[in-house]
């Protein structure tokens, strides 16, 4: 699927708000989405279809030189289709133009595709946070990618 990748504007929210509904237990709201649109503290990228579709997106909060990942979301009808790989790809390409020093995430312990997903592009796991998620509760596994500041998470013990 081919899938144009965009900084996410304020017509893409009521779309956004009906995938938080189709892959989310407790979704956010419009108000909550469009308070993550790009600013000096937001990233928030769309992959839109040939007809302004969203497909999917993130969005990150950067702190400092840290980047966090609040949401990855994929239609249901679009998965497996390269669409994560295309967002997650930008979003990485950005925080090194940010100069992040990583990126970070949760997932649900369950989630094996998202995590193989994260893994794929770099992320390992760091932490584990229990009962993090509810409907239903669930673990949510730290991820973080580094970017050259010497850390090896392979080593972190974890």
């Amino acid at each position: 699927m081919e899938a144009v990748i965009v900084e996410a504007l304020p017509r893409h929210i009521p779309q956004l708000a009906v995938l938080e509904k189709q892959c989310f237990s407790l979704p956010w709201t419009e108000q909550q989405l469009a308070s993550q649109l790009k600013d000096d503290r937001h990233e928030f990228i769309v992959a839109l279809d040939g007809r302004d579709q969203v497909l999917g997106y993130v969005g990150m909060t950067c702190v400092l030189d840290e980047g966090y990942i609040a949401n990855v979301a994929v239609s249901p009808l679009y998965r497996r289709q390269g669409i994560a790989d295309a967002l997650i790809d930008k979003l990485c390409d950005i925080a090194q133009e940010r100069a992040l020093s990583f990126l970070t995430l949760e997932v649900r312990a369950g989630n094996a595709p998202a995590i193989a997903l994260y893994e794929k592009h770099g992320f390992g796991t760091v932490g584990r946070r229990k009962n993090y998620y509810d409907f239903p509760k669930e673990d949510a596994i730290l991820m973080t990618k580094f970017w050259n500041r010497g850390i090896n998470i392979e080593n972190s013990g974890f």
